[in-house]
């Protein structure tokens, strides 16, 4: 619904958004499995200067069930790929074979576990703060046109509401993920 200059379909945008991302980032969290997408946020520094994310240098494949390998499509960037894979906080150590680096996937210790509950836990509160962001932004707008005289005092608080209640609906979804994440990372 637009009202004056105000469109709720953008806020509910925005916010699916963040749940959007944080589905990315929870994928790359491992849960002691092989799986392409546990590199997905990691980017590397390239040897002709720009930060790019690793598939944009080299082709991800999990062969097996416990090893992930990345075959480097530029020899000058295996250095640049192996360091970014080192300091992702993953836990993984590459084994450079050649233009390939293969990753093992070692078994997750208890300890291990809760560190990776904890960056979880991290990557909620980032989307839950991105959505409250966007809730602030929506209310701002909200009261502009209240004080501009383009909507109502009536318009003003409706809209209010959907934009609470979108919000709530969101960060709701975003705490079942979270909940969900931590039972997977958890699960011996």
């Amino acid at each position: 619904m637009a009202t004056g200059n105000f469109d709720i379909k953008e806020i509910e945008k925005r916010m699916k958004g963040s749940v959007a991302s944080l589905k990315s980032e929870f994928g790359g969290l491992r849960t002691g499995r092989a799986s392409t997408t546990l590199l997905d946020p990691i980017m590397v520094q390239t040897s002709y200067g720009a930060k790019m994310p690793i598939q944009q240098v080299a082709a991800v494949n999990a062969p097996e069930p416990r090893l992930i390998t990345v075959q480097v499509w530029d020899k000058s960037n295996l250095h640049g790929v192996e360091k970014a894979i080192r300091e992702s906080n993953l836990g993984l150590n590459p084994v450079v074979d050649g233009l390939t680096l293969r990753l093992p996937i070692p078994e997750l210790n208890q300890e291990r576990r809760q560190e990776l509950v904890k960056i979880a836990k991290r990557y909620a509160e980032t989307a839950r703060v991105a959505v409250r962001n966007v809730r602030k932004d929506g209310m701002d707008q909200i009261k502009k046109l209240e004080k501009d005289g383009k909507i109502s005092e009536d318009e003003s608080g409706k809209s209010s509401t959907k934009v609470q209640d979108l919000t709530d609906k969101t960060i709701k979804e975003i705490d079942g993920m979270l909940a969900t994440k931590e039972q997977e990372i958890m699960q011996v």
